[in-house]
């Protein structure tokens, strides 16, 4: 079973190019085609983008491209500072962050939460599913002690059990060469490359960026034309409607326990999995309601 349970795949999943470092290469793959650029602000990351040049990039793709943020077990005070300061639209969780986490960052900083989850068992396919309510599940390869960036892919075939209707981005060792597979295998409604479009850490190579895009453009035409599993009819962006009334970015058309309390400010998603740092976070308060445009970027402290 794909990530949409079989449902006709209307148009080519949407692309994320993560590890960017600086506004040549963010607008080069927006122009490409990138549906969002990914910063990282993990300290030990090779690619992490400091935050002069987030700010920059923030500035050059505002309404071009979703500018995500990604962090491994931030505080919470640390990714709603950094979300003001750069203007992000969406936050990525790399971490073991918990699911009521993922609701304060929505609330505190308005942007749409993409959880990630890093692969190598049928129990990690099911551990992603408590999160109901962020408007993305990124599913990445394991390796020990490095929570992303390895260059590696995972067995695609576990994924045949996922039953969330959370959209599917799918990430880990992807490139021109294996993305193709990869869409026709698992029918994700995004795909995320970082280490698979680059000339060293941090700086993208153009022709491998080009040749990803088209791998991509050519692997959708084909299953568009053969009515393969993938991205729901609809064209419009998941998680904006939710985002919009102060959810956690879900899908709008998914329903799931618990959205009214999420709505109205109650209690966030089931304990299970919560870290002490997501409790931690769910006591300092909701902070600004959330809502689907970000406010004008403002300059760091």
């Amino acid at each position: 079973m794909c990530a949409y349970h079989g449902s006709p795949m209307r148009e080519r999943p949407r692309v994320k190019i993560c590890g960017v470092t600086d506004v040549e290469d963010a607008r080069l793959a927006t122009e490409l085609g990138a549906w969002a650029i990914g910063l990282i602000f993990y300290p030990l990351s090779p690619r992490r983008c400091e935050i002069d040049a987030a700010v920059a990039i923030g500035r050059a793709l505002r309404r071009r491209a979703e500018v995500c943020g990604v962090f491994v077990n931030a505080p919470l005070d640390d990714v709603s500072t950094t979300a003001d300061a750069v203007g992000l639209t969406m936050v990525q969780l790399h971490g073991e962050e918990g699911p009521s986490f993922c609701d304060e960052v929505a609330r505190r900083t308005g942007a749409r939460v993409m959880k990630a989850v890093r692969v190598r068992s049928p129990a990690d396919i099911q551990a992603v599913q408590v999160f109901r309510r962020v408007g993305f599940h990124l599913l990445d390869a394991h390796a020990d002690g490095v929570p992303g960036g390895t260059g590696q892919t995972f067995d695609w075939a576990l994924l045949a059990k996922r039953r969330s209707r959370v959209p599917l981005v799918l990430s880990g060792g992807l490139t021109a060469e294996n993305v193709g597979e990869a869409i026709e295998r698992v029918g994700p409604w995004g795909v995320d490359v970082a280490s698979g479009v680059e000339a060293r850490p941090g700086r993208k190579d153009p022709v491998k960026l080009e040749a990803f895009f088209a791998a991509v453009e050519e692997a959708g035409r084909e299953a568009v034309a053969s009515g393969g599993a993938g991205a729901p009819a609809t064209t419009e962006e998941p998680g904006r409607e939710a985002v919009a009334s102060g959810g956690a970015g879900a899908p709008a058309t998914t329903e799931e326990p618990g959205r009214e309390a999420v709505a109205s400010g109650g209690a966030g998603a089931p304990g299970a999995m919560e870290e002490a740092g997501g409790k931690a976070a769910a006591s300092q308060g909701a902070g600004a309601p959330g809502v689907a445009a970000r406010p004008a970027t403002k300059a760091p402290a």
